[in-house]
């Protein structure tokens, strides 16, 4: 009986623990998750920012960004960001070789076990290959929205 009254203990308080656990849904809101750079020219970085807002009760550290490959570097705030306010990640790609990029920035909280993840996407582009491109986008006629018939 004793062995019984200890597991159900045990079972409580482990439960209580694991309710307390917070997801970093609950303390940071991103504006966006996800980037698509779109067709950018070889050579030439690309930067973004995901900006943010802490809507937790306390502020909130960012310990630490990390990126799926050397070509991307992301940069964090340094230092604590206030409850209610916002900040950013910027986001950048050295658009070093040609063909279609899909990158991942890992978001680590403190405090916070889950990690947020961020994407970038796009396509890069030789330098003649995307001369040709925005030549070819400002030759296609625009197009308007007809209201009359």
């Amino acid at each position: 009986m004793k062995k019984l009254l200890l597991l159900a203990n045990l079972l409580v308080l482990t439960a209580g623990i694991f309710a307390q656990t917070k997801k970093a849904e609950d303390v940071i809101k991103f504006k966006e998750l996800k980037y698509d750079f779109g067709k950018i020219k070889q050579g030439v970085p690309a930067s973004h920012d995901f900006v943010f807002s802490n809507i937790s009760d306390a502020p909130i550290i960012i310990e630490s960004t990390v990126a799926s490959c050397g070509c991307t570097t992301p940069a964090k705030p340094e230092g604590a960001v206030a409850k209610g306010k916002s900040d950013k990640i910027t986001a950048t790609y050295n658009a070093g070789a040609v063909g279609q990029f899909n990158k991942t920035i890992t978001v680590k909280l403190a405090g916070i076990d889950a990690p947020v993840q961020l994407f970038i996407t796009g396509e890069v582009l030789t330098a003649d290959a995307f001369a040709k491109y925005e030549a070819e986008k400002e030759k296609s006629p625009k197009t308007a929205k007809s209201g009359s018939n």
